[in-house]
């Protein structure tokens, strides 16, 4: 009996609840053909990962910075879950081909068609592609076709004495034919003119996509290479994949030259201007949000498609944001969430680091590709889990206009708006609470913002909307219209809910009065 009247008295109580709390839902567009902007890409070298299989352990000394840690394609297989979990949908990893003796990050290559045999065998690769494409994550491979390795056999060979540049290190790196033929760090510069040197290049380039299914290259030292060599590698790689992603690493602080490489057909770039910018604003706080928006600005002006520009906040040629952040003496859990919103919540695509989820530190090359552990503080491992859930369910996070409404010594509130939606993303980089005057010209009269991350609600008084914030915090808010509160239904319901529940007591006490 008593379970069919709590039943009754919950009925129109659910009823109610049901109109009066009407969560905010994000507006679902289509997706795009081939919108790479979408995409979030978890960077992974892969020596210093996770080891899954110790029988490849040979030559390995943790203790040596310069040395392989054991990391492999296995180690890689095993934490695909731990991956998507935090909202990755590509991992881009460092060149998997066989290298030298302490080549462990893969730059210095002895084979161009072996895989490393301290991370596994072709078909473990294979197996890894096929694992992550399960999980819908794509899989980007690191290329190096600008050199090789210290000791490549073709050094020794006669006949290919011209698929080399003559031995020349790079003096003047305004010159652009030294930059292109000079060879960097010792390392033999390959002559991609030759037409043997040329065709061997696309070939393999090409034949890794056929064998290995794999989604994309990065592609290493852009610069390096004459640009027309670019041009046929990219026509040529298409051939194969049509939707083959290309992201090319041109290290430049000038938007302007980096764009240059457009015309080759290379689809992305790493976006260094925007790295410097982002490190110093968010390393210390009470920086101001100002530049950033400069900068955004010029990447519209520069590329044709800034949104699919590769954000990132380190990587594993400059030193850890984490490093940056205790230099200043700052927390760099804090520091790094205020990175990390900017960073999912702009325009372009996040590329992050791994270790960069539990603030792994790490000066210069080497130190900067320490050993991940997997037992750390969760804390930035929830924080990035949640921004990538709302990249995913907000397509103005990922394809919707830029623009700075406020900026006050380091609080800012940027507007983000495609089709129906509009979001609102406030970032407060300071030490003390602050509140964001926004008028209502800039957004509309009759609306409320909703919170994402802590659910607070804004509303329109009297011309303005205060978006306050505490120190050190950023909040994305989704934008609706205020209905307020309708008061003539809600006495209504309460009138009715009233009676009901008086109804049901009077039953209650009849029945006890009839068992007496």
């Amino acid at each position: 009996m008593m379970k069919r009247v709590m039943g009754l008295i919950l009925i129109p109580f659910l009823l109610f609840s049901a109109w009066f709390v009407q969560p905010v839902q994000p507006v679902k567009a289509e997706k795009e053909e081939h919108a790479w902007q979408d995409e979030m890409i978890y960077f992974i070298m892969i020596d210093r990962f996770n080891n899954g299989d110790t029988t490849n352990d040979f030559d390995v000394n943790r203790d040596d910075p310069k040395a392989y840690h054991g990391g492999d394609f296995r180690g890689i297989i095993e934490k695909l879950d731990y991956i998507k979990d935090m909202g990755f949908t590509a991992i881009w990893l460092t060149p998997i081909v066989k290298n030298e003796d302490k080549g462990y990050h893969g730059y210095w290559t002895e084979d161009f068609y072996e895989t490393e045999e301290h991370f596994g065998t072709i078909e473990e690769f294979k197996e890894l592609v096929e694992e992550a494409h399960k999980r819908d994550i794509k899989i980007i491979v690191d290329i190096v076709v600008n050199h090789t390795g210290y000791q490549h056999a073709w050094l020794k060979e006669p006949d290919k004495a011209d698929w080399f540049h003559p031995k020349k290190d790079v003096r003047d790196w305004e010159d652009q034919d030294e930059v292109e033929n000079g060879w960097i760090y010792g390392l033999p510069d390959l002559n991609q003119e030759n037409p043997e040197t040329r065709q061997y290049l696309l070939d393999m380039a090409k034949w890794w996509i056929q064998e290995t299914n794999i989604d994309g290259y990065r592609l290493d030292t852009v610069k390096h290479v004459p640009k027309e060599f670019w041009t046929e590698f990219a026509q040529e790689m298409k051939s194969v994949k049509e939707d083959f992603f290309l992201i090319g690493e041109v290290w430049n602080d000038d938007p302007r030259y980096v764009a240059s490489y457009e015309e080759t057909g290379i689809d992305s770039f790493v976006d260094f201007p925007t790295f410097n910018e982002i490190t110093r604003v968010f390393s210390a706080p009470d920086q101001s949000l100002s530049r950033l928006d400069t900068v955004w600005a010029h990447n519209q002006t520069f590329y044709s498609n800034p949104y699919v520009m590769g954000k990132f906040i380190d990587n594993h040629d400059v030193e850890r944001f984490t490093r940056e952040a205790l230099k200043k003496k700052q927390h760099p859990p804090a520091r790094m969430k205020q990175a990390l919103a900017y960073l999912y919540t702009a325009p372009g695509i996040p590329i992050v680091y791994y270790g960069t989820e539990i603030a792994l530190d790490g000066g210069k090359d080497p130190d900067n590709r320490r050993d991940m552990n997997f037992r750390a503080d969760q804390e930035i491992v929830d924080y990035i889990t949640k921004l990538a859930e709302l990249r995913k369910s907000m397509p103005a996070l990922t394809h919707g206009s830029f623009e700075m409404l406020y900026e006050e010594g380091g609080m800012a509130v940027f507007k983000r708006e495609y089709k129906e939606e509009t979001v609102i993303i406030a970032i407060n980089n300071t030490t003390g609470t602050q509140v964001a005057p926004i008028d209502q010209e800039k957004l509309g009269e009759d609306l409320q913002l909703r919170g994402t991350l802590s659910d607070e609600l804004v509303r329109n008084k009297d011309g303005q909307y205060l978006v306050s914030l505490d120190r050190e915090t950023a909040e994305v808010y989704t934008v609706s219209e205020d209905t307020g509160v309708n008061v003539p239904f809600v006495t209504a319901m309460g009138l009715i809910y009233g009676g009901f529940i008086a109804f049901i007591a009077a039953a209650i006490m009849r029945r006890r009065k009839k068992k007496e």
